[in-house]
């Protein structure tokens, strides 16, 4: 490397971590010891502190005050800054929003072209999720390498089929073969919303469960696409589960999409009456019924119907647990009327 190089490296790695010592720098800049410490004296002289200790753990170390190094970034760096800045502008309020969308602007201007087309690639074929999720499922937070985020970015927005290892949720492996559409963010997963050709039909797939991916070189077939966060929606809300509830709610689509979060549930119109919604929801038995008994509007539960008996067996409990008078004495467990269809 020439100096200027190394001058910058010398600064991202104190960027990383602030106490070095001499031999970790010179193995990783594969230098002497000589040109460390005539690059350290350069850096100082353009007013970066770094302080030199002595001693068996003796090293350089970036010190406080004087002028800050500038923000140094490696690929994956920009890239998950970037990632998070848009994602920011979507859900923040305006004035943080504005903010958020500004710094992406300007971080693009400077990236390298082929980092910034990369980019570029991730933020328009990537839609977001968000919502309350009132936490009934936890397995970890996945963990999704960006390189390989990249990559599936740049197949759909070149519509290239892939082909790529597959492990399901029950732990099923398979080789795919498929026509990536569109990647969708949902809290802290990823899902690549693809047409499966094997299958002959449209499917989502976590992105941390997908290894080895190749572009095969063949052009996508042009065909009708389906709304990808819906479909992610669905199936992390309600195919994922044996149980699967369908409930009429007494209020507006709209409204009830603002309770039930797309996490949560799926919300839409009811053919037979434009004044209430129809919802679905998968999970527990247990975990169904007392999200429901915490909405604020009317519920008919359509099915199944161990949904409707546990919310008999809630009510009852709640009734005899609370009375209407404290002495129990004149305290019913009859269900109160007008807010649920149960039968």
């Amino acid at each position: 490397m020439d100096t200027p190089a190394r001058l910058l490296r010398l600064l991202v790695l104190f960027s990383s971590r602030p106490q070095w010592s001499a031999h970790e720098l010179t193995t990783r800049l594969e230098i002497t010891a000589r040109t460390l410490r005539r690059d350290v004296t350069r850096l100082r002289d353009l007013g970066y502190p770094i302080e030199s200790t002595t001693g068996p753990y003796g090293g350089y170390v970036l010190g406080a005050g004087g002028r800050l190094p500038p923000l140094l970034l490696d690929d994956d760096e920009a890239v998950a800054v970037s990632v998070g800045l848009r994602d920011l502008s979507r859900v923040a309020d305006p004035v943080i929003a504005e903010a958020a969308l500004a710094a992406f602007a300007k971080l693009a201007q400077v990236l390298p072209s082929a980092l910034r087309d990369r980019v570029a690639a991730l933020a328009e074929v990537t839609e977001g999720i968000g919502g309350r999720d009132p936490a009934r499922r936890a397995d970890g937070d996945p963990a999704v390498d960006l390189t390989m985020l990249m990559t599936l970015a740049v197949a759909c927005r070149g519509l290239e089929r892939m082909r790529f290892d597959y492990r399901t949720g029950d732990g099923e492996a398979s080789r795919r073969h498929a026509e990536p559409h569109r990647i969708v963010s949902m809290r802290r997963r990823w899902y690549l919303v693809a047409f499966d050709l094997d299958r002959d039909d449209w499917r989502t797939f976590r992105i941390d469960r997908i290894r080895e991916p190749v572009n095969t070189g063949v052009r996508a077939t042009p065909r009708p696409a389906p709304d990808a966060t819906a479909l992610v929606s669905e199936g992390v809300a309600v195919r994922a589960y044996d149980v699967q509830a369908v409930v009429r709610v007494h209020c507006t689509p709209e409204e009830a999409a603002r309770e039930v979060s797309p996490t949560v549930g799926v919300v839409g119109p009811d053919p037979d009456d434009a004044a209430t919604a129809l919802v679905r929801i998968g999970g527990d038995v247990d975990w169904i019924a007392r999200y429901l008994i915490g909405l604020p509007y009317r519920c008919d539960v359509l099915e199944p119907p161990e949904i409707r008996a546990e919310i008999r067996r809630v009510a009852r409990r709640l009734l005899q647990d609370h009375p209407a008078h404290s002495s129990g004495a004149n305290s019913s467990t009859e269900l109160p009327s007008g807010s649920w269809t149960l039968a």
